[in-house]
């Protein structure tokens, strides 16, 4: 399983998904002002790994903490937490692991400044190995809803290096080829970023699972061909009434499965909805920086002087889409009524 964000004794070590997929690199944070840089500048990125990367330099910057008392702690605290909070505000899993980590601390905020250390270590893993686990059981889930054979569309990258380990979106893939379907994945290349040509398919060709490349311009025509028999999605927040954040490109995806008749499906754990939000409408949208665009692997392929557009995501109304997949079970509309259900379920076990 692909390590994309791991604790070690010497810091945080993430590999390195700028230099992908022609080099392997890894890189180790030992301070959480370095962990807030590799958030916003992509070198680790999907929202559930950002939950975790979030949660791993709290508790290193509090590792690092040269505070006396529980008074300081919590001061340096709440700074690393609003420094990291700054990276990429539109992944709700971000601020999901920064509550977690300060309601971790609120409980512990008695005892021994070492103990507070340590516990806050020790949840970070934990959530790391949550993720994995909810992104098994959302495989679990979702396998049934992919095709006996044929293709299915994915877009961007929600695998192993948008989580902790298997992924959403390609967990669900991975579990349906574990159970013997007979998948070939389509891959949007996912510009401007390229995350579906560099990541998913450097991921899938590794685990052996067909895979074809294409531009993002073209998944109209494998839909009207017959080639696309679903289509599965991460997501970086999904608001209360099931409008779904997911990275730029993926709103003309749902409008197109929709005019042919192909299934569109998210698959996110839990913690990406957001309940609070009532509608898509309330889910900032991350303005990245317009040299994405300008530039490929630095060669220049626009004029100076023109203007560009660059945000990260875009947000597919709940009514385009099939199903919601989580680790907790599958919501289908009203997504009002069965995303509160699965929150309740949880609440109630």
């Amino acid at each position: 399983m692909i390590q994309t964000v791991e604790w070690t004794d010497s810091g945080v070590r993430f590999i390195d998904q700028t230099k992908l997929p022609t080099e392997e690199v890894y890189v180790t944070c030992k301070t959480h002002e370095q962990v807030a840089d590799v958030i916003r500048n992509m070198v680790v990125r999907g929202a559930p790994a950002i939950g975790v990367s979030a949660a791993m330099g709290i508790a290193l910057g509090v590792k690092n903490s040269n505070a006396e008392t529980a008074g300081d702690l919590k001061r340096d605290l709440d700074n690393i937490c609003d420094l990291i909070g700054k990276t990429r505000p539109t992944a709700v899993n971000l601020f999901w692991a920064i509550r977690r980590m300060k309601d971790k601390f609120e409980n512990l905020r008695l005892r021994p400044l070492q103990q507070i250390k340590q516990s806050l270590i020790e949840e970070a893993k934990r959530m790391h190995a949550e993720d994995i686990a909810a992104n098994q059981a959302m495989g679990r889930h979702g396998a049934a809803l992919m095709p006996a054979n044929g293709g299915v569309l994915t877009h961007c990258n929600a695998g192993g290096l948008a989580t902790c380990g298997y992924g959403t979106a390609l967990g669900v893939i991975r579990a349906a080829v574990e159970q013997g379907k007979k998948i070939h994945v389509f891959a949007d290349e996912t510009r401007p970023f390229l995350q579906g040509s560099r990541l998913t398919a450097w991921e899938l060709v590794k685990d052996g699972i067909p895979t074809t490349v294409i531009s993002d311009n073209m998944a109209g025509a494998m839909m009207k061909q017959g080639k696309i028999g679903a289509i599965v999605v991460g997501a970086d927040r999904i608001a209360a009434n099931g409008d779904v954040a997911n990275k730029i490109g993926t709103y003309t995806v749902a409008v197109l499965a929709k005019e042919h008749g192909i299934p569109f499906y998210v698959a996110a754990p839990f913690s990406t909805i957001d309940l609070e939000t009532t509608d898509g409408s309330g889910i900032p949208i991350e303005q990245r920086n317009s040299r994405e665009v300008t530039h490929i692997a630095g060669k220049q392929m626009t004029p100076d002087g023109v203007e560009i557009e660059n945000p990260a995501f875009d947000v597919t109304p709940a009514k385009y889409v099939s199903a919601i997949i989580t680790e907790r079970g599958i919501a289908r509309a009203p997504y009002g009524e069965t995303l509160q259900n699965l929150a309740g379920a949880a609440v109630a076990g």
